[in-house]
């Protein structure tokens, strides 16, 4: 497994509120994507990259950061076979991703996803 980007997941309260400081202030590009409880946005110049949420809509918890890696499954081996908390099973989504979620030793919750082809 390999790790390709890591994105902050910063929680507001509402979405559409939020868009202007992260856009405007900022000069992140409009939403990537929406899915109406998390948003990503980009750096027009950079690989810079941040998402918000409101809260997870299809895990228990909410994470700290987005792990994309370039094999999920064998990343979910790894982190069993390290006796890591997984606190969201590995699950394909809706959205176009395969994810699980982890509790790191610090406490934080990491979700690690990979994006399909298409």
């Amino acid at each position: 497994m390999r790790v390709t980007q890591i994105i902050a997941d910063l929680h507001v309260p509402d979405l559409p509120a939020s868009r202007s400081f992260y856009t405007d202030y900022l000069g992140l590009a409009e939403e990537e994507f929406n899915l109406g409880w998390v948003a990503r946005h980009t750096s027009p110049v950079s690989r810079a990259t941040l998402q918000v949420m409101t809260s997870d809509a299809t895990a228990p918890v909410d994470p700290v950061v987005t792990v994309m890696v370039d094999d999920v499954e064998a990343a979910y081996r790894q982190a069993q076979e390290r006796g890591y908390e997984i606190v969201h099973p590995l699950t394909t989504e809706a959205w176009g991703v395969t994810r699980f979620f982890v509790r790191a030793p610090d406490g934080n919750v990491l979700n690690v996803v990979q994006q399909h082809a298409g």
